[in-house]
């Protein structure tokens, strides 16, 4: 007999309810189900975000070198205001015995089924309010961390490394940044609020414990406080330090050569990059040359052309830090771009990273995306957690504190010296009260001297 045979009437679900009355309610919740569910994850950086799990891609704007030219740092817009406390209406209140199912992003779905009389089937069946799913996306929007109690929950080694900041904390000013950033995230979630595969995972909405404003009355040092997590960056590229690199890498066409951290060439050794980016021209052309390419098509290539050729003349006069060997932290790039706020961080300011009792010196090397926070070196990453990779963050929960030390970069700037980061680390954290009894700030090895 056939497999599609109907059901008689009496027969029922597992719930009890009539089959007729469970399917409408299957329909419209599998509807909803499968218009909320993102179909595979979203692909970030050649692989697919996992269900459930705690290794979560990093969301963080990458420029594809065969897709669009590299993002400057242009002046950023001015800070806007906060957002709605209220944002977004609508919400959904369902009554007792709703399904709730947990989607990949972090999100509770939470499903109903309502029924009531109508009109003629032939009449409702046009009436695009008679079989309608809804759905609203409720979101809590985070306060900072502010007070020593605050802060020491998620690092509980805090003051003890960094004793001074006990009697700075009682003038500490949340940072506009913290609420830019949220803004931000807000803005972002209402522009994809209709597309959940594009929406932020609640892991990286609630991403930033605090970022908050701290000075030393005696020093006159202005420090800038973040608590968050880490996430891993794998950028960067220079020829004179490290003149091979794997065809993987080379080949890449995720992998970016440069960080916003650079200083001028010195060597004649090429950059290894530069000869995965001049195949790309050649394949280009080639394709061009062949004919097959319609006139949109002409006109993508041509523009990619000119994007790698900008990239190998960057590449051949100016070098970047390397994120497997040097330790760096990335920082929003509207952050970074600001000249107005005394606190916010420049490129080649020098950091502190403290996590698991031990303050890691550092500069700051990159930019990030300006909805999202928490992120360091692959050699930062791997020193704090030996399993981290470009697809896997050393620190999940908000336990990592990052200090910036405002205005104090090197000028000019030079390659990466980690002996002298180290130094000015030192002198710039006794500004602000110094390290603990017994603490001292992490020695890097230079990893490139065996290379």
């Amino acid at each position: 007999m056939s497999g599609n045979r109907k059901k008689s009437k009496s027969q029922r679900s597992a719930w009890g309810v009539p089959t007729l009355g469970l399917g409408l309610a299957l329909v419209a919740v599998l509807g909803l189900v499968s218009l909320l569910t993102p179909v595979g994850g979203k692909v970030k950086r050649g692989l697919k975000e996992v269900f459930g799990s705690e290794v979560i891609i990093v969301e963080k704007e990458r420029v594809d070198p065969d897709r669009a030219p590299p993002v400057s740092l242009e002046p950023p817009t001015p800070l806007e205001s906060d957002p709605d406390p209220s944002f977004p209406p609508g919400v959904l209140t369902p009554p007792d015995g709703v399904d709730i199912r947990q989607l990949s992003k972090g999100i509770d779905l939470k499903v109903t089924f309502d029924s009531s009389s109508g009109e003629l089937a032939s009449m409702e069946r046009g009436n695009r309010e008679a079989y309608l799913a809804e759905y609203a996306l409720k979101v809590r929007m985070p306060r900072a961390a502010r007070s020593s109690e605050e802060l020491t929950q998620t690092s509980p080694h805090l003051l003890k490394i960094l004793p001074g900041l006990e009697t700075l904390l009682p003038g500490a000013e949340v940072s506009a940044w913290y609420r830019q950033l949220y803004a931000n995230k807000a803005a972002r979630l209402k522009g994809n609020v209709g597309r959940l595969d594009e929406v932020l995972s609640r892991h990286n909405f609630y991403d930033c414990e605090t970022i908050l404003n701290l000075r030393s009355e005696e020093s006159g040092q202005r420090l800038f406080l973040m608590q968050s997590e880490m996430d891993v960056v794998s950028d960067g590229s220079d020829g004179d330090r490290l003149s091979r690199m794997p065809d993987e890498i080379v080949n890449s066409t995720n992998y970016q050569p440069f960080t916003s951290y650079r200083w001028k060439k010195t060597g004649s050794t090429p950059n290894p990059m530069v000869a995965g980016w001049e195949r790309r021209i050649g394949n280009a052309r080639r394709e061009i040359g062949e004919g097959g390419a319609g006139q949109e098509r002409k006109a993508w290539l041509l523009n990619r052309i000119k994007m790698l050729e900008t990239g190998i003349a960057d590449m051949k006069i100016a070098s970047f830090l390397i994120a497997e060997y040097d330790p760096f932290i990335v920082i929003p790039v509207n952050v970074l771009a600001d000249r107005r706020d005394p606190y916010a961080p420049n490129v080649g300011d020098f950091a502190i990273v403290v996590h698991g009792g031990v303050p890691y010196p550092a500069i700051v090397g990159d930019a990030g995306p300006s909805f999202k926070v928490g992120e360091a070196s692959l050699r930062m990453a791997r020193e704090i957690n030996a399993k981290a990779n470009p697809y896997s963050r050393p620190v999940s929960d908000l336990t990592v504190t990052y200090l910036v030390f405002p205005r104090s970069a090197d000028d000019p700037k030079s390659a990466p010296d980690h002996a002298h980061w180290r130094r000015r680390c030192g002198e710039l954290v006794d500004k602000v009260g110094g390290l603990g009894e017994g603490v001292e700030l992490h020695e890097w090895k230079d990893l490139l001297s065996a290379e």
